[in-house]
């Protein structure tokens, strides 16, 4: 096909739904054909090698997209062929990135941030076909968040399942979008529409709203219509369902073994909530489901699950965006380079983070030429992903983001207030012998210990540190001794000899097991004669390994406003709210449920 260049005034004149109505409302028939025509006209003038490149989602390295580090630039030489984002855009005329924090070092402030942005975005109108990047985000909140400092946090799902609020999970998915579209972010990969019915689950758990289906379904709908009421592309992840599995699809690729009935049962209720919903996107899953697909295919390469079921059976018709490409869940049985094509063949639009994107792009490309992959299925998928691009703006104005804008919007303080009350409705008690709690007034002074998780997005601050800061603000005198989850038995005697003299010790576990020496340090703390708060800040499953604690909670989380929250239900300011979304079966008896769904204490009861 022959490569027209389309003007940047042709492309930013395109009409938009959101001219036509309130953005997140769908589409009378009549404005989405006129739209989808005006979308098909761009098409037209897109060179096949522009029109591939609008279906990768790739990663780079740097916080800048022309002067990242040297450190950085050599990473992006050596793993992607180029030494800044903005030269990945010119050499692939990729349709979006992504942001990570940590890792890929994308992630500083706020105002670094919109920086980025605008450099991407001043990048992607460089192109021959000038058509903005639809900037992506995994900005779950709770376990897994990626804008920390200077962005509100939020409690992520399984505590919004606690709290049961369908007006909290739509108000945090308005202040999370919100502050995403401030800084031009435009599509985050959320919410987890999984369904967390295997305690053992090591990657959904609490990124889960829960174990009940159709409970899950209504808070993946409220956070759907919070994201796209502000203009963000929410995205339900991980389709067919990823909630029953022991095996991570990062390392591994994990067997569903529901069959149709069951499936139809616990999976697919949230999905089609999501979809009853309107939502933009949803994610696949790298992992076997038997009774959809008996040939096995990972469902990302699956035409039976995605088409079959997706599609056809669903009515899904928005943009269907594959999981991490990295993934080992997907690269068991093909290439790197066969693995988009498949993906594609099966019928995924965007290709998320390719290992290799020379080798995905250009396997993509062969597979165009050669005729195995139409240009009018490309054409399919490009349409798809330049609605999402329509429907939020980008073409109908400037894509770049006000530093005034992103000062005035980004961690303000009536979306931190908003927050920290949503918290205070989320933090679960579950065991209250004796009247442990609330902090009794002569209660002053406390240890904290235990284990202590890196903040999601800042290494230097940790949770036992953070929550002895919480107690302090609220006017107790505090010590605080970081053990770790595998804490030796010098490190649970130093617990031990701290406690003495102390008012009551509050522990903290993460992800305790049958074997875990988390167990180890608060049969030490009970022994000791102080009163003991125990508070899972993650799982809440880790109660069943304590035995008779007098007081335990969960937040179900360990950013900064869920630990100020539990601190303030320890304390008494507030009461606690939350209730399971989740049953919790005994350790030595999993067949007995220890704590039911719904199960969750006040200090009235």
């Amino acid at each position: 096909m022959q490569n027209r260049s389309l003007s940047r005034r042709t492309v930013l004149a395109s009409a938009t739904v959101a001219a036509a109505g309130v953005v997140g409302m769908t589409a009378t028939p009549a404005v989405a054909h006129r739209r989808d025509e005006r979308l098909k006209k761009i098409i037209a003038r897109m060179s096949i090698e522009a029109k591939i490149g609008q279906l990768f989602v790739p990663y780079f390295y740097g916080t800048s997209a022309t002067s990242p580090s040297q450190f950085d630039q050599d990473r992006n030489l050596r793993e992607l062929g180029v030494r800044t984002v903005a030269e990945l855009i010119a050499k692939y005329q990729v349709g979006g990135v992504i942001y990570f924090s940590g890792w890929a070092n994308n992630i500083q402030n706020p105002r670094q941030i919109a920086d980025l942005t605008n450099g991407v975005q001043r990048a992607s109108l460089a192109l021959p076909t000038p058509i903005p990047s639809l900037i992506s985000i995994d900005q779950e909140h709770g376990a897994n968040v990626r804008i920390g400092s200077g962005a509100t946090q939020l409690p992520g799902a399984m505590a919004l399942g606690a709290g049961g609020s369908l007006l909290d999970a739509r108000t945090a998915g308005r202040i999370s979008g919100t502050e995403l579209a401030a800084l031009g972010i435009h599509q985050n990969f959320a919410p987890v529409a999984d369904v967390n019915v295997n305690p053992a689950n090591p990657i959904i758990n609490v990124r889960s709203f829960g174990a009940d289906a159709r409970e899950v379904g209504r808070m993946v709908a409220a956070q759907v219509t919070g994201y796209q009421q502000v203009g963000v592309v929410a995205c339900a992840k991980h389709f067919p369902g990823h909630g029953d599995t022991g095996e991570d699809s990062h390392t591994g690729l994990p067997v569903i073994t529901h069959t149709r009935e069951e499936w139809g049962r616990i999976d697919a209720p949230p999905f089609k909530a999501a979809i009853a919903a309107g939502v933009d996107s949803i994610m696949t899953a790298h992992l076997q489901v038997p009774a959809l697909d008996p040939s096995n295919e990972p469902a990302t390469l699956s035409p039976a699950i995605l088409q079959g079921v997706l599609r056809d059976e669903l009515g899904f018709d928005g943009v269907i965006v594959s999981d991490a490409l990295n993934m080992r869940g997907v690269r068991t049985k093909y290439g790197d380079d066969r693995v988009p094509v498949l993906a594609l063949k099966a019928g995924v639009d965007q290709l998320l983070f390719p290992p290799d994107i020379g080798v995905a792009y250009k396997g993509v490309l062969a597979a165009v030429r050669s005729g195995e992959i139409t240009e009018d299925r490309l054409d399919e998928s490009v349409l798809r992903i330049l609605r999402l691009k329509d429907k939020v703006g980008l073409l109908s104005g400037s894509p770049y983001v006000s530093p005034k804008v992103v000062d005035r919007i980004v961690g303000a303080h009536k979306h931190q207030r908003a927050a920290a009350r949503i918290a205070e409705r989320t933090t679960t008690l579950l065991v209250n012998e004796d009247e442990t709690l609330p902090l009794r007034r002569g209660q002053r002074k406390l240890l904290v210990v235990g284990a202590s998780p890196a903040f999601p997005t800042d290494d230097t601050r940790t949770t036992v540190p953070e929550l002895a800061k919480a107690f302090g603000e609220l006017g107790y005198s505090t010590t605080h001794l970081a053990t770790g989850r595998t804490p030796d038995a010098a490190k649970v005697d130093e617990a031990v000899a701290a406690a003495r003299g102390r008012d009551a010790v509050v522990v903290t576990t993460d992800n305790v097991g049958p074997t875990s020496a988390q167990r180890t340090l608060v049969a030490r703390l009970l022994a000791t004669g102080v009163p003991v708060v125990h508070l899972a800040v993650r799982n809440p499953y880790d109660v069943a390994h304590l035995g008779d604690v007098p007081a335990s909670l969960v937040s179900y989380g360990w950013t900064e406003v869920e630990l100020r929250a539990a601190a303030r239900v320890i304390a008494g300011r507030v009461e606690p709210r939350g209730k399971l979304p989740v049953p919790i079966q005994r350790a030595d008896d999993p067949a007995e449920v220890l704590f039911h769904s719904g199960h969750g204490l006040s200090y009235d009861d």
